[in-house]
């Protein structure tokens, strides 16, 4: 959508049973339709973390038109990679931020215009907060943020950032916002206010964390269902995924482009291959709940194969040499993560052999790890 909307639940049952703050043991009120503003005074320290995740089948659907016309629904998991924020108040007239993982450090004097493009994130969540929850009237603030994976990772960190920056405003500003608020506003600064290409899953994998089936509705209605995985299947789950950088930074508003075009051009061949993605997500969703990971394996290689048609740029010769480097080496299945085009790619494995899978990818340069998975959502806490 290119317009931003009133912050909603999906339904006042949802709303009632979900947590409204985050970091916090008690909850915060509710928003209203009422303008968003508070005359809490703001507290001075404040950090937090927001975790990336794997989309697992669905990816794509979430994005517009597809999503309005169709209903989109997206299986991921959030992983122990995260987005870290930290906000104090200074008592100059001053806003320094530094970005470590990027190696940008910049002040700008209180009032003037945030001009450096790598920090687009920082100052769309900077500008959006203080105009709602301040009254507009900026504050000297020092940023300072890292993220667990490079740019272009395809784990939705530039989301989880913007999550992570909006969940510590929300905390120094003591702002009413709870999950399902946070992470729709996330969206809008991101998709709408900077227009950076791209659909919706990350920003509420990030604040909701854990396993979660999301369904994207029209009218930017989401719902997000935590899945009760027992113990024993989410542990074989962890013991079987291995994830691989490919060593190409890619941005992915090309392949979202190309996808969000073919459907609005209503191209049969592009609108059946996210229909599968959607079908994918539905029945690996059922295998997972039943610990069928032989039927895992099946549906992400399928899902990997309708992605492809989805955009001629989603794979490259490169991905498929490595994917096929690793299904020669152990791996059951596997596919790019994110949008594609490059970053990391993950793999189903038999627990006994990813050892050997991982040696065989660092063999050919690749940084090749198992992963840990998290349950924990967005937090912010203010610092002793």
């Amino acid at each position: 959508m290119n317009r931003r909307s009133t912050i909603s639940w999906p339904n006042e049952s949802l709303r009632s049973n979900a947590p409204s703050r985050l970091g916090d043991p008690d909850p915060a009120p509710h928003r209203t339709n009422a303008k968003r503003r508070t005359t809490h005074a703001p507290q001075r320290v404040v950090r937090s973390s927001a975790p990336l995740r794997l989309g697992l089948a669905g990816g794509g659907t979430d994005l517009s038109p597809y999503s309005d016309l169709y209903g989109g629904t997206v299986l991921n998991l959030t992983i122990g990679r995260s987005a870290f924020a930290s906000i104090s108040l200074r008592d100059d007239d001053q806003v320094e931020i530094t970005a470590s993982d990027l190696g940008v450090q910049a002040r700008y004097a209180l009032g003037s215009r945030i001009d450096d493009p790598k920090l687009a994130l920082h100052r769309g969540v900077y500008e959006r907060m203080i105009a709602e929850f301040n009254n507009g009237e900026p504050l000297p603030l020092t940023i300072h943020t890292y993220v667990d994976a490079p740019a272009g990772s395809g784990l939705g960190s530039s989301s989880a950032l913007v999550v992570a920056l909006v969940d510590a405003f929300r905390k120094l500003l003591e702002a009413p916002l709870g999950q399902y608020d946070l992470a729709h506003l996330a969206f809008e600064i991101e998709r709408i206010d900077l227009s950076l290409a791209g659909g919706k899953q990350d920003h509420y994998a990030a604040a909701f964390g854990g396993i979660n089936f999301i369904e994207f509705l029209k009218d930017d209605r989401v719902i997000v269902n935590p899945l009760r995985v027992a113990s024993s299947i989410r542990l074989e789950l962890a013991s079987r995924l291995v994830t691989c950088m490919s060593g190409i930074s890619r941005h992915s508003s090309a392949i979202i482009e190309k996808q969000t075009s073919s459907v609005k051009s209503a191209d049969a061949a592009a609108i059946e291959a996210m229909h599968q993605l959607k079908s994918d997500s539905q029945n690996m969703k059922r295998a997972l709940l039943v610990g069928d990971f032989a039927g895992m394996a099946e549906i992400l290689n399928h899902s990997w194969r309708a992605k492809k048609a989805t955009a001629s740029c989603v794979s490259s010769p490169f991905i498929d040499e490595i994917f096929d480097h690793a299904m020669e080496n152990g791996a059951q299945a596997g596919k790019v993560s994110g949008a594609g085009g490059g970053g990391f790619m993950f793999f189903l494995v038999e627990p006994t052999q990813r050892h050997q899978l991982i040696r065989s990818l660092r063999d050919r340069g690749m940084q090749a790890d198992p992963i840990v998975l998290s349950d924990t959502g967005c937090a912010a806490w203010t610092a002793p």
